[in-house]
């Protein structure tokens, strides 16, 4: 009598991020796709008006990699409509870490500016009339560069990605709420450890230095991500990405 009815939902005992699908008495469990990551990304502005999706993860987990796969298969079919913001641009410059003392905790949730950043988000969504201007981040120069990164109004999503999105820590509290849905980038440990070595290496750190570095000051942030995990909206695991 009548179709089969089907429904989906995000279902984390069948494996990470796995859609589980139902016909009729039937459960099958299928795999996250990068194209399902469009499709849930395209209905967050369903209503006309401006979406914000936030990406977060633990340092080397591929969030700022999926960002961009994100934002340039969406633009892909005509006019831009999908910005890229990532919350680097609010690192503090190094001679304000010198002068607070934590130059060598850079990336640890206090050397970020997370007021500025989440009054930045709530700007992205009110005030769509004009171009926003968010702050970039030079890797080169490991600096943050204000007004690099224009958000037209013709921008009906923006894409942010960073490590503190969930958490609930003094101004970084601000944030979630500025957010229409937020995904959990999750890899296997010691490759999220080899990519970030390799980083380290390719800007200028000597290879000892930078494992000093991976498993010490980028561990102790990694480890307090990984606590804000259940907060996210979806997990993105692995090999999601085309």
């Amino acid at each position: 009598m009548g179709g089969e009815r089907h429904t989906s939902q995000t279902f984390e005992p069948c494996g990470p991020a796995l859609t589980v699908v139902a016909a009729g008495d039937t459960l099958c469990c299928v795999p996250l796709t990068f194209d399902d990551l469009l499709t849930r990304a395209r209905a967050l502005t369903q209503d006309g008006r401006r979406a914000i999706l936030g990406i977060a993860g633990g340092p080397g987990s591929g969030k700022t990699t999926l960002a961009e796969h994100l934002v340039r298969a969406l633009n892909a079919d005509g006019p831009p409509w999908v910005a890229h913001v990532p919350m680097d641009g609010f690192h503090l410059a190094d001679v304000e870490l010198e002068r607070l003392g934590r130059r060598g905790r850079k990336g640890a949730p206090d050397t970020f500016d997370a007021a500025g950043y989440a009054a930045l988000l709530r700007r992205l969504r009110e005030e769509t009339g004009e171009v926003v201007y968010a702050p970039g981040f030079e890797r080169v120069l490991e600096q943050p560069i204000a007004g690099a990164v224009p958000v037209p109004p013709t921008a009906r999503l923006v894409v942010t990605e960073g490590n503190y999105l969930l958490l609930a820590e003094g101004s970084w509290a601000r944030v979630r709420s500025c957010l229409d849905e937020v995904w959990y980038c999750e890899i296997d440990e010691q490759e999220r450890i080899r990519r970030l070595v390799a980083r380290h290496e390719e800007f200028g750190k000597e290879r000892d230095a930078a494992v000093a570095w991976v498993l010490g000051t980028d561990q102790r942030n990694a480890d307090l991500i990984a606590t804000t995990r259940d907060r996210a909206d979806l997990i993105v695991p692995p090999g999601v990405l085309p």
